[in-house]
This record gives C-alpha cells, structure tokens and sequence, in this order.
C-alpha cells in the first residue's frame, strides 16, 4: 500500500508566531524542526502498519520546509512551487491521504493562522455553495481519484469545523488549541506522538475494513472566489471563463474538482503577481 501525507506548517504545535512561518523569519528552523518530526512519526507508524511506500508533500508556503536529511528511506518527498495540483500533487498513485498540520478556514474565530490557501489574497473560497477550507479543497481533489482522507492532525478549530462534519471517518489529533490567532497552547511532543501512532493503527485498521470512503463532489463545480482586494479580481476577470459578481468576488464552473483546483491556483498567481507589481518599491 502507498500512503500520501500533505504536509502544512501553520497547523503544527507550537507554531504561533509570524516569525515561525518563512525562509527569512527568525523561529523558521524551529518550525521545520516540528513538522519534520510530527511527519517522520507519522511516516514511521504508517510503515508499521502494513504501507510499503509513503509520499509526502511538502505543502506550506515554497514548500521547501521538511529537514529531509532527517527522513527515513521508505519516503519520497515532493517539494517545490507551484506543481500542477499544489498541495496534493501525485495523490492519485496513493491509496489514503493524511493531512499534517492543517488549520481552519479564513475568518474562524480565535484560531491561528486561519486562512485558506493565501492569506495574503484570498478572503473566501466556496465550492457548490460550501465554504471551504484548504483541508476540504484537497480532500475533495483526492476523492476525484477515489482516494479517502484517513487522518487529520492540526488545530482544533480545522477538526471540529470540517473533519468531523465532512469527513467523520478519518481520526483526528488535535496538535493545537488556540486562544486568538497568535497563540494557542499545545501537548508535550511525547504525548502527541502517542496520539498519533494510535491514531494511524485506527486510520489503518479502518481503511482495511471499508470503513472509510473518498469524499466527491458534484459536477459540475461552481467555485466562487472572494478575494482580499478589488484590484486581485480584476485580475481574475481577464480569463474568458471567470465571472465578476461583485468587486472583490468572481465565479467560474469547471468540469470537476480537479480542473477547479488548477484554475484557483493559477487566479491565486495572478493575484500574488498583481501584489507584487502594486507594491511601492
């Protein structure tokens, strides 16, 4: 069996602070050093339980963040940005999808680092009337290619919001509860990777007996994309297939969840280029 783990920072323990989430931030190795170790436990029980092959995204920002000198040899790691489907590229030669490090959607209360996708750009992303977060965009991309989401470890807010109601199957470890956006409070490393090894021996077990299933989405997909400024829609309305409703919100429709995701991501470019060129220099 093949496992794919996707791989975000935001949603780690112990990561509360601006200062932890890029290249240049003064707490960034800090912060690699957690998601590498909540990855490596999570890839070590995977492989004790019966998964011959683990592929892992590394899924936040330039997603160059796991310490892969630290990986053990049974793993491949995806790094590297922009691939064709983001956070989930290569989920289709997998059997499950684990999601590491995951946080809510934009405008949860008090949960850190809530935003979907960019917080940068993206106010609002919602998939045939369903608000989404990143978590549900790419479950929803693993469930067009039939492949079930078995695990969710994050923040709290991710796990009570849309695992339990989208997905009540996987097992959920909570890494982090947060009392505003930045700061929240969290278990010892010890008792997390408990947490965790437990955890995937249920996943694993339930995937073994049928208990899980991919979660689809209707097709055709409308999405509809509320963005930060007036200026990113702009931008967006230049593909002849995207549709302004408002000043900062567009719509378009695609022929499933796959070819909605690669149009999100290429209007969440335009927007980052938009930003970029704006900005006094």
């Amino acid at each position: 069996m093949k496992a794919f783990i996707s791989v975000d920072l935001e949603g780690m323990p112990y990561v509360v602070s601006a200062g932890h989430l890029g290249p240049r931030s003064p707490l960034y190795e800090e912060a690699r050093k957690i998601a590498t170790k909540i990855t490596k436990i999570t890839a070590e029980a995977l492989k004790e339980n019966g998964f011959d092959e683990i592929l892992i995204a590394d899924s936040h920002g330039p997603m160059v963040n796991i310490l892969i000198e630290d990986l053990p040899e049974y793993v491949e790691i995806i790094r590297g940005f922009p691939r064709p489907l983001s956070m989930v590229s290569w989920v289709e030669e997998c059997d499950a999808i684990l999601f590491l490090g995951y946080h809510a959607k934009a405008g949860t209360i008090k949960s850190t680092f809530d935003h979907t996708y960019s917080g940068a750009s993206i106010y609002k992303v919602e998939i045939n009337g369903i608000e989404a977060s990143e978590f549900l965009l790419n479950t929803w991309v693993a469930g067009h290619y039939n492949i079930p989401a078995i695990l969710v470890a994050g923040e709290e807010k991710l796990l009570e919001i849309d695992v339990c109601k989208y997905t009540p199957w996987a097992e959920r470890v909570v890494l982090k509860r947060s009392a505003s956006r930045y700061a929240a409070r969290s278990p010892s490393l010890v008792r997390i990777e408990r947490e965790l090894r437990n955890a995937v021996k249920n996943a694993v077990s339930k995937l073994k007996r049928g208990d899980v299933k991919p979660l689809k989405v209707e097709s055709p997909v409308e999405m509809k994309i509320t963005f930060m400024k007036s200026g990113f829609a702009d931008a967006a309305e230049l593909m002849p297939t995207v549709e302004r409703i408002s000043g900062t919100t567009v719509k378009y429709v695609a022929r499933n969840m796959v070819e909605a995701y690669k149009v999100f991501e290429l209007l969440v470019l335009a927007a980052i280029a938009v930003n970029a060129v704006t900005q006094p220099r």
